[in-house]
């Protein structure tokens, strides 16, 4: 589970100005340890499906976030996917 101090430090790598919480890398970056959190959880309980259609729902809506950020600025997309080492496949 994302805890309020780790969700913190997430953002606190790649927040743009003091008070961005909502920037599509702040939210990519949630998604994504979010993500990491989660493929751990579902290695040991292999037969939880309910949290694995979670998972599947937040990689949907982290690509979805990639994409627009490539749209918008391929640059800040392309920072943001070194930092959180991302390979994107699409």
């Amino acid at each position: 589970m994302l805890t309020k101090t780790k969700k913190k430090r997430v953002i606190e790598n790649v927040k743009k100005h003091g008070t961005d919480t909502g920037s599509p890398e702040v939210q990519i970056a949630i998604l994504t340890k979010r993500i990491e959190e989660l493929t751990a959880h579902l290695k040991k309980n292999k037969k939880d499906n309910h949290s694995r259609r979670g998972l599947l729902q937040m990689v949907a809506d982290r690509q979805i976030q990639m994409g627009y950020l490539q749209k918008k600025s391929a640059r800040r997309f392309n920072a943001l996917m070194k930092k959180l080492n991302i390979n994107k496949k699409a």
